[in-house]
Formats: C-alpha cells, structure tokens, sequence
C-alpha cells in the first residue's frame, strides 16, 4: 500500500476507519498475530504483574461498558 493509498483510509469517517481496523485485525490468525506481536521478557513481566495485582484486588477491575463512558465523557 502506498502512503497515497494510506492516506485516502484516514480520510474515512471514524465509524469506517474503527470498521476497517477490526476487520483487519480479525483478519489475522492466530500465527500470523503472533509472528507479527513478540512480547519482550519485560512485556511478559508487566503482563504477569498486572495479572497478579488483578488477582489479589480483582474488585479494581471496572467493566469495558464503564471504561468507555469515562473515556468519552472526558473529551
């Protein structure tokens, strides 16, 4: 894709834009997602250590519906 090409997708409106980013993305397998997506060993550790933070307050946690009304009521 040429960055022409490139620059006429940001163009779309968001509703395509977000459309098209998820079909992308589920376009991917498994394998290719992981070829593409190594965790480094300190990615790894952050992810083990937020997991374990999770575990022991898992009341922290918010639900995905809560977290994007806050996010959009902040704009």
């Amino acid at each position: 894709m040429t960055a022409a090409e490139f620059a006429e997708l940001l163009k779309l409106p968001p509703g395509d834009r977000a459309e098209l980013a998820i079909s992308l993305w589920a376009s991917l397998t498994d394998n290719e997602r992981d070829a593409e997506f190594e965790l480094r060993e300190e990615d790894l550790a952050e992810l083990d250590r937020r997991w374990s933070e999770h575990v022991a307050h898992p009341e922290s946690a918010i639900p995905w519906s809560e977290l994007q009304r806050k996010l959009h009521h902040k704009k």
